[in-house]
């Protein structure tokens, strides 16, 4: 759990106590490549960090898969829709590579923060945090060019194109994978 601990004191800092209580509900899981964390339609009852590893969140979309979201080490996996509004949502999560996971149930999350405002706090950073990646991401798609949003990825995480399968980081990337291999070609 120190690795866990180690990231969220880059957003805030927990009182002794709070990390206790937190340590307490944690559960550590270990799986391998292939499993499904959430399935797609299903509710999303667990904010997942990941020790070690690889997720994909993604989706069906007119028989296709396409890769919505990547999450490597040191990072978190939800379905956020689904896990915020107790809802089922269109995304799965899958492990791409075997993995070392700390789970926190909603309901845990929820008591929690109602016992510890750092928690609480933490918890608003976290989703704060997300939603800039996500608007990142989102312009990235609107206004940069497939050759700009790739070279980002490789400035981001480098290790993906090693990681992940060519196909996943075409949708990701909301490029075909004929536009990616061409990129590649070039680069």
């Amino acid at each position: 759990m120190e690795t866990f601990f180690e990231t969220v004191s880059q957003f805030t800092n927990l009182s002794p106590e709070s990390k206790s209580d937190l340590a307490a509900v944690l559960k550590r899981l270990e799986y391998p490549k292939g499993h499904t964390l959430v399935r797609p339609d299903s509710v999303c009852k667990h904010l997942y960090f990941i020790e070690s590893g690889l997720t994909r969140t993604y989706y069906i979309k007119n028989g296709k898969d396409i890769t919505d979201w990547l999450s490597a080490e040191k990072n978190f996996a939800v379905s956020i829709i689904s896990f915020i509004t107790r809802k089922a949502d269109r995304r799965g999560i899958e492990l791409l590579e075997h993995s070392v996971l700390l789970s926190l149930h909603i309901d845990d999350l929820e008591d929690l923060c109602a016992k510890h405002h750092d928690i609480e706090r933490l918890m608003r950073l976290l989703v704060s945090f997300g939603l800039i990646q996500l608007q990142q991401k989102f312009d990235d798609l609107h206004f940069e060019t497939a050759l700009q949003r790739y070279k980002t990825l490789m400035a981001t995480n480098p290790t993906y194109i090693q990681r992940v399968p060519l196909g996943m980081i075409s949708t990701y990337l909301g490029i075909t994978q004929e536009t990616l291999s061409r990129i590649r070609s070039k680069i």
